[in-house]
């Protein structure tokens, strides 16, 4: 049975966080409830992180399975001794130049930690949000707090308060609005725990990045199937999902348009509602193609951050089949790859 409240949805200045709504969010967070709130990449669905009862109702929220553990959210280095063991000097030199930020390290897990934080496994996942509401929620609660992605399991992920209004009215205390997230997009997620530093999930902060403080840094992306223990959170094949069937384009040069302009035209003529998402500066190419569009923004860094709710107005449009080109995966554009791929459920047309 999914978790039941009464949703209360606060406006909040991102700059100057307003304490009595402040105040309200901790207190729900410190008596076992569910509150929602603005980080930099995404908004979350947060719980106090050491009751277990209290980061179950997310599961019951969001329909998350139980073998899809979540993120702990911290806001200053004395907490990470409380969830986190054996911690090595690179989480330090990590944390100096990427927290606050959009990077999640896995620790070995302390006792405090409920198995369900990290679907029983030893080891939990941990990050420092640097959004003010964020780290105000935080602070103001005294606790670390545990949250994955406001929304539905398997949706789009949130990146403003109406999505999660959208998922989650009726099952989650209160929301706190912030306005829309800057990243668009999930953290990093590095495991400190292996031999070799690996990078299970790209997100804000690119592998690029990384790789100048960590050149030993590997990138082994995970793609788990449901009924898989994951190994971190975000890395299930399916996730991220709208409800239209997705295929995504990948390819250098031209021929990927003639390929995609092909590909709209038929499911067109065969009756199919088609979404398409593009850059700004590309939709001249589907001159004459009457599909439903959505422009994500100039460049990369500009998809990731429209991406999801890009998804979002196309199911809202009720389209049958979105079609998207994938990004050269570098940078933040590795990241959308990846949310591409798990959004499409690997539904990717290879051109050379």
């Amino acid at each position: 049975m999914a978790y039941k409240a009464e949703t209360y949805m606060a406006k909040i200045d991102a700059l100057e966080p307003d304490p009595l709504s402040m105040a309200l969010a901790a207190q729900v967070i410190i008596e076992g409830g569910l509150v929602a709130f603005p980080t930099e990449t995404v908004y979350g669905l947060g719980a106090n992180a050491l009751n277990g009862e209290a980061v179950e109702r997310i599961f019951k929220a969001k329909e998350r399975p139980g073998n899809d553990p979540v993120i702990v959210h911290i806001d200053e280095m004395e907490q990470l001794d409380l969830v986190a063991a054996d911690i090595p000097q690179v989480a330090y030199d990590l944390a100096e130049t990427f927290w606050p930020g959009a990077l999640t390290m896995i620790f070995k897990r302390t006792d405090h930690v409920p198995d369900i934080v990290t679907a029983g496994q030893e080891t939990v996942a941990v990050r420092m949000p640097s959004h003010p509401i964020a780290q105000a929620l935080i602070r103001k609660s005294g606790v670390p707090i545990a949250a994955p992605s406001a929304n539905r399991f398997g949706r789009p992920s949130p990146t403003s308060a109406v999505h999660v209004m959208h998922d989650l009215l009726g099952r989650v205390d209160v929301v706190l609005d912030g306005g829309s997230t800057h990243i668009g997009v999930e953290s990093t997620i590095v495991d400190l725990t292996q031999p070799v530093p690996t990078m299970l999930r790209p997100g804000g902060i690119s592998l690029e990045e990384l790789r100048i403080h960590l050149p030993s840094l590997a990138f082994r992306p995970r793609h788990i199937l449901d009924d898989e223990i994951a190994p971190s959170p975000g890395t299930l094949m399916r996730h991220y999902s709208p409800d239209a069937e997705m295929l995504v384009f990948n390819g250098e040069g031209d021929k990927v348009w003639d390929v995609m302009r092909e590909k709209a035209q038929s499911l067109l003529d065969d009756g199919r509602k088609v979404g398409i998402m593009l850059l700004d500066n590309d939709v001249l190419l589907f001159e004459g193609i009457v599909a439903q569009y959505v422009m994500l923004g100039k460049d990369k860094e500009a998809m990731a951050a429209t991406l999801f709710s890009g998804m979002r107005e196309l199911d809202a449009a009720e389209m049958d089949i979105i079609l998207v080109r994938a990004p050269e995966q570098k940078g933040l554009g590795l990241a959308v790859f990846d949310r591409l791929k798990r959004a499409s459920e690997g539904n990717i047309i290879e051109i050379e």
